[in-house]
């Protein structure tokens, strides 16, 4: 995991991983928090994704990440987060190992009206280890749950924080980073040895 001074101040930097489905709001969670123009590699949907994609549950989004959304944020004056989205069309997600070298760790964001679509990005970040938190982006016309229902039907183990959010709001956006990195801190602290 990486700590690296960014600049002459002696802030450190990191990166933090913005996972999840197709249309769940990762572009937008980014776009919400960076302080600078956000790189976005939106393509159009195109007829290739039908049959590959199921684009059925978000008939409005015209367009799709194809490689990564890109964005930084200062958190006080000793930390940046570089920030790093992912494609969510399952035949882009061979870019999620490159998107994640580094990271010190992700946040998968949930959409509760399609949850069956979560479960492959929460095993991803399960296998490889990277501490993750799970978002629920509230979406006007989403099912509200309470947050224990959704960790049930997503059999996620109590340890992985669990919150919700609006993808749009960049104090609620702000709040899901600020959450992994003290995660990330956590489990980082509880795997040094001490002696």
């Amino acid at each position: 995991m990486d700590f690296e001074p960014s600049d002459s101040r002696g802030a450190a930097s990191t990166k933090i991983v913005i996972a999840g489905g197709f249309g769940v709001g990762k572009t937008t969670l980014v776009g919400s928090v960076s302080e600078i123009d956000p790189l976005r590699t939106e393509a159009l949907v195109t007829d290739e994704s039908e049959g590959v994609d199921d684009i059925s549950q978000v008939p409005t989004k015209h367009t799709t990440t194809v490689a990564m959304d890109f964005g930084r944020i200062t958190l006080g004056e000793d930390l940046i987060l570089y920030l790093f989205g992912t494609p969510g069309q399952k035949r882009f997600w061979f870019m999620w190992d490159d998107l994640c070298l580094g990271a010190i760790g992700a946040i998968v964001l949930v959409d509760t009206n399609r949850l069956d679509e979560a479960f492959s990005p929460l095993d991803y970040f399960e296998e490889k280890g990277l501490p993750f938190i799970v978002a629920l982006n509230q979406f006007d016309q989403g099912p509200q749950f309470e947050l224990e229902q959704v960790r049930e039907a997503l059999a996620l183990p109590a340890h992985v924080p669990m919150i919700r959010i609006d993808a749009r709001d960049r104090e609620s956006a702000k709040g899901a980073l600020i959450r992994v990195t003290e995660y990330a801190l956590e489990r980082m602290a509880s795997q040094i040895p001490v002696g």
